[in-house]
């Protein structure tokens, strides 16, 4: 049996779409694309994804059976350098909750709040 990555996709809920589109757009200097959903009951925009590549895709996802919020699970995007993120976050709309701080061998972390009220992470080796 091949082994797989413990994640293969992610959902990050959201009630003002067109917000949490430019919030992510402007943090992570990348554009979003629509994504049709095979339910019909969500609207949703993915971030870029190979799914052939390491890690995991996933999008911003606005449905009746999911919400923002502080409290839930954390998503951590892999950046360059996430001192990047933490001048970018007041200008795109968020909030830094706790500025860039050393994780030891694994680089760097940096805490944000997006638009929509969920706390998200930023992780870079440098």
């Amino acid at each position: 049996m091949t082994k797989m990555n413990a994640v293969g996709w992610f959902d990050i809920y959201v009630d003002d779409l067109d917000q949490a589109v430019a919030f992510y757009q402007e943090m992570l200097g990348t554009k979003l694309e629509p994504m049709g959903d095979p339910t019909g009951e969500s609207q949703m925009m993915s971030f870029p994804a190979e799914m052939s590549a390491y890690g995991a895709s996933g999008a911003l996802t606005k449905a009746p059976h999911g919400k923002p919020g502080v409290g839930g699970t954390i998503v951590y995007f892999m950046t360059e350098d996430c001192a990047v993120q933490q001048e970018r976050a007041i200008k795109a709309g968020g909030q830094v909750i706790r500025p860039k701080f050393s994780i030891g061998d694994f680089g760097w972390v940096l805490l944000c709040q997006d638009t929509e009220g969920n706390i998200i992470g930023f992780n870079s080796m440098k």
